[in-house]
């Protein structure tokens, strides 16, 4: 790898760790993060996707393998919240769910037994309960799409970047169970969330994330994530 390659993987490293700690801390409760937020704000003339390279197109590699981004919701990462002894998908049911009870499990001693999640895609009122039958009504969601970073650069990066990506909190919600497998891993140009008040928070935490990872945009994807940050509140 060029040594070019790997100060702009430091620089995409850093720019996470400030996307991820700006988006967790700005809930000020962590059980209010996303449901309860308030849309961001965006100051007239300000371009949501300032500093993120447009492409043509979205050229899909079919080589992508979800392993490559490490075991699914491992503790062992990078990211905000990793190595603090729970994976991270009952970090984020926790930060997201309110109203919650708690249960020992192997892999957090104090995971999420009982909740209720405000979705933001959908605005509609899930309660969760653990279990095989029940618990799948509530599931993590990458914003970006692990295969879309993949298709943009992923492929490149070293597995441990990879991992902190699959893992970082700036690029998680807990969402309905249905409306994640409807995404899949669309892009912004084929998939925006059913609730429309959503859309403005979902263009900009989006695009923050493309420039936190240094990934790019298509084309297609560039003009409904604008579009979507136009019905942000104005500053």
């Amino acid at each position: 790898m060029s040594r070019n390659r790997l100060v702009w993987l430091a620089v995409a490293v850093a720019m996470a760790v400030i996307v991820a700690y700006q988006v967790v801390a700005s809930s000020g409760q962590r059980a209010q993060f996303v449901a309860q937020a308030d849309p961001p704000s965006v100051a007239p003339g300000v371009d949501v996707l300032a500093g993120v390279t447009i492409v043509p197109l979205r050229i899909r590699g079919f080589e992508y393998r979800r392993a490559a981004f490490g075991d699914s919701w491992t503790d062992d990462n990078t990211a905000p919240g990793g190595h603090n002894g729970c994976d991270t998908r009952n970090d984020i049911l926790d930060r997201d769910l309110v109203d919650k009870t708690y249960v020992p499990i192997k892999r957090c001693p104090n995971a999420v037994g009982t909740g209720t999640l405000h979705d933001p895609y959908t605005n509609t009122t899930i309660a969760f309960v653990r279990g095989p039958q029940t618990g799948d009504a509530v599931q993590i969601e990458h914003i970006v799409p692990l295969a879309y970073a993949w298709d943009f650069g992923a492929r490149d990066w070293p597995d441990e970047m990879r991992v902190r990506f699959a893992n970082d909190p700036a690029n998680l919600l807990a969402v309905q169970g249905q409306v994640n497998q409807d995404k899949g891993d669309k892009e912004p140009a084929d998939w925006m969330p059913p609730n429309r008040a959503f859309w403005c928070q979902y263009a900009v935490q989006f695009s923050e994330v493309l420039r936190g990872y240094a990934l790019p945009v298509d084309e297609r994807s560039a003009i409904v994530l604008r579009d979507a940050a136009a019905t942000c509140p104005r500053s």
